[in-house]
């Protein structure tokens, strides 16, 4: 079609539906896409497949305004809804984000039964129901959702809704480390190396946080310095430990930074006096 005639197309849908709804109509992909860039949670399998999901939404006033018009669209996408309901939690504004999660589950998604399953169990901005909280993160986790799956072991490692099962819980952290979750990889570490639910293994558990550390978990890098400085499942490496140290530290681990300035500064002083410490001796650099 000439372009001309395209033009004469576009002035006469925009006579027949008005300004308003012919603007609406540009908008709504746009606003539909950024909602998604900005708030889509990276294990959610309703996500577009070119759309990598976030964790930690950090621009909430831009994500809130797009998942917003959105979500206002007519038939808009279920996982518009968990997307709104995500960045009403980060806003702390907590009924909001119950309900939006609500219409998404009603819909049939995974990711919202789970983030409204969490919910409903704090009680944070809503009425606690514990029982229907812990029913929606079973229906999520066995519907294959990797929070659903990650939540439902720590419900049974807490014994939250029922009764403690430390075997299930490890059951339901595997599953979770089967889908690439690195928080099921450490979780499953601690269990392992405690002997929690199952045989107690440090070498299992140096190879879950060895895992997890490689997708950056902050915990994981710790306990792996700690392994290294204590020869834990392997020799002592003092310079192994203080590399995994200072990931864990950069991540915001603070154990991992006050394990480093433990290693920097050894040698404690006393008073002499009465034998309380008053200071360390610490080497330079590194």
């Amino acid at each position: 079609m000439p372009r001309t005639q395209l033009r004469i197309a576009a002035l006469v849908l925009t006579a027949l539906l008005g300004p308003a709804l012919w603007m609406s109509a540009i908008a709504a992909p746009a606003d539909i896409a950024t909602c998604d860039r900005l708030a889509a949670h990276p294990t959610d399998p309703d996500r577009p497949a070119d759309v990598k999901g976030i964790l930690e939404i950090a621009d909430v006033p831009a994500a809130l305004k797009a998942c917003r018009a959105a979500a206002a669209v007519p038939d808009a996408p279920r996982r518009i809804w968990t997307e709104l309901g995500r960045v009403y939690e980060f806003d702390r504004q907590l009924a909001e984000a119950a309900s939006a999660y609500r219409k998404a589950a009603n819909a049939g998604s995974s990711t919202a039964m789970a983030g409204l399953g969490v919910l409903l169990i704090q009680g944070n901005g809503i009425r606690k129901n514990i029982g229907e909280g812990r029913t929606l993160i079973e229906k999520a986790a066995n519907a294959g959702d990797v929070e659903g799956m990650l939540n439902l072991g720590s419900l049974y490692g807490a014994g939250v809704g029922g009764k403690t099962d430390l075997a299930l819980a490890r059951k339901w952290y595997a599953k979770a480390v089967d889908a690439n979750s690195n928080e099921a990889m450490f979780q499953l570490g601690l269990m392992t190396q405690d002997g929690d639910g199952g045989p107690k293994d440090d070498v299992a558990a140096k190879a879950l946080f060895e895992k997890a550390a490689a997708l950056d978990h902050a915990d994981a890098l710790e306990r792996l310095g700690a392994y290294a400085e204590a020869g834990r499942a392997g020799e002592k490496d003092a310079k192994a430990a203080i590399a995994y140290y200072k990931r864990a530290a950069a991540l915001g681990n603070e154990d991992a930074g006050k394990a480093l300035e433990r290693l920097r500064c050894p040698f404690q002083l006393r008073d002499r006096s009465n034998g309380k410490p008053v200071g360390r001796i610490c080497f330079d650099g590194g």
